[in-house]
């Protein structure tokens, strides 16, 4: 937890994602729902929130699985044309999450597959916020992650200032202490 009072992080960890326990465990069959008595059997496959299952697996507890918004369906879909993938429906933090759980499964791919998407739809991303009528917005922010939103909308406010300074406003600014320098001889 890098940014403990970071409300974008404490919803980024509560992202359910699959886990297989490697040991047994008692009193948390809540867990499991298809779980009979209050306990997880070994080998039991249980979806938890990140945060559980980055613990687990630090204790060597359970061994966390590729999440579903980083299968191979989803990376076909990010190549053939990343602008259009939906990545909120599938994680609202598709970038946070990869990072983090990357190295907990291990699979270096990861990385490269974040840079490549992230890369793919920030040239979009860009370009809709600079040109993009504001009946769009609303449309277009739907297919968007949480990260990718920030950026449009500051994107939006650059833009919208850098308009607002070249249509009118003062071009100079006066300070409000004025020095007169000494003669250099």
């Amino acid at each position: 937890m890098a940014q403990y009072y970071n409300i974008n992080d404490i919803i980024m960890e509560d992202e359910l994602i699959s886990a297989v326990f490697q040991v047994g465990a008692n009193g948390v069959g809540l867990l499991d729902p298809g779980a009979e008595r209050n306990c997880v059997e070994q080998g039991a496959k249980v979806e938890l929130p990140f945060w559980l299952a980055h613990e687990l697996h630090m204790r060597q507890a359970a061994v966390v699985s590729v999440p579903s918004c980083f299968n191979q369906k989803t990376r076909k879909e990010i190549q053939a044309d990343a602008g259009c993938v939906d990545l909120r429906s599938r994680c609202p933090y598709f970038y946070e999450l990869g990072c983090k759980v990357a190295p907990l499964i291990g699979d270096r791919t990861i990385g490269s597959f974040l840079l490549y998407a992230f890369t793919g739809r920030y040239k979009e991303n860009l370009s809709k916020a600079h040109s993009a009528g504001f009946t769009m917005a609303p449309k277009y922010l739907t297919i968007l992650t949480k990260e990718e939103t920030q950026l449009y909308e500051a994107a939006r406010s650059s833009m919208s200032t850098f308009k607002k300074w070249r249509v009118g406003g003062p071009r100079f600014e006066r300070a409000s202490i004025l020095r007169k320098r000494k003669p250099t001889e």
